[in-house]
């Protein structure tokens, strides 16, 4: 294509939209061709960049990459010896000390928990345990009533009489019988109950006040004796005088 003017004549440069033979190529198929010389100089230039990449592997491939199936690989070098663990060298002991501890708590628990013996107090020290507050108040018919309660327990459980609620009568003829208490002492009991009764029925004016804490306790001092004396071995007879000579050759 031509202008009429030569000076803005435009010249295609040499085999540019042209092919070998010098026919003129159109504008897309030079466009195509270009395009082509750069995919091919960018896939060489990839070539490349894969080789330069593969070849530095290949040389410091391992041996177990050998075509042949049937190589032995290297062995790695053996680990050391595992050492022996904890519950390996203990185990026994944790089992035994676990035992002996569990026994040791149960048998905790049960000296904790167990029912405690009950405290066995001798029948003259609750006599005199409940006689004493007694004393500070005033003889009337109800501490006469009480007083004579507490004397005839503690004769029952001293001297291991039959249970049972006896009257003043009863009662009184029981301990006179023949057995452990002995007559004087039964004499003397029978007289304070006969008289604690008549005290706690008799009609106004009351009679002189009958100190009947102070005899119930003094009653239950002779009781006291009387018990040890029982418990006391007999004595031995002493020996007599031609008894107790050597015998002479």
């Amino acid at each position: 294509m031509r202008s009429g003017n030569p000076k803005f004549a435009i010249r295609n440069p040499k085999g540019e939209g042209q092919t070998g033979c010098g026919a003129r190529l159109s504008p897309a198929a030079a466009a195509g061709m270009s395009l082509r010389r750069e995919a091919g100089a960018f896939g060489i230039w990839i070539s490349f960049v894969a080789l330069a990449l593969f070849i530095p592997r290949l040389a410091f491939a391992p041996d177990t990459n050998s075509l042949d199936p049937d190589a032995i690989p290297p062995l790695r070098p053996p680990h050391a010896e595992i050492p022996p663990t904890f519950w390996d060298q203990y185990s026994l002991w944790v089992v035994l000390g676990g035992v002996l501890l569990l026994a040791l708590v149960c048998v905790a628990a049960w000296f904790l928990t167990r029912p405690k013996p009950p405290v066995i107090v001798p029948p003259e020290v609750q006599a005199r345990q409940a006689l004493e507050p007694l004393g500070q108040q005033p003889e009337n018919g109800a501490l006469l009533s009480r007083v004579s309660q507490i004397l005839r327990h503690y004769v029952t459980a001293a001297f291991s009489l039959p249970p049972g609620e006896l009257t003043t009568a009863e009662f009184c003829r029981a301990i006179a019988g023949p057995g452990p208490i002995g007559p004087e002492l039964s004499a003397a009991l029978g007289d304070f109950l006969r008289q604690c009764d008549q005290r706690k029925f008799s009609p106004p004016p009351p009679a002189p006040p009958l100190s009947a804490v102070a005899q119930a306790l003094k009653l239950i001092e002779q009781a006291q004796a009387r018990r040890l004396a029982l418990t006391q071995p007999a004595a031995q007879p002493p020996q007599s005088s031609a008894a107790r000579q050597p015998k002479q050759a």
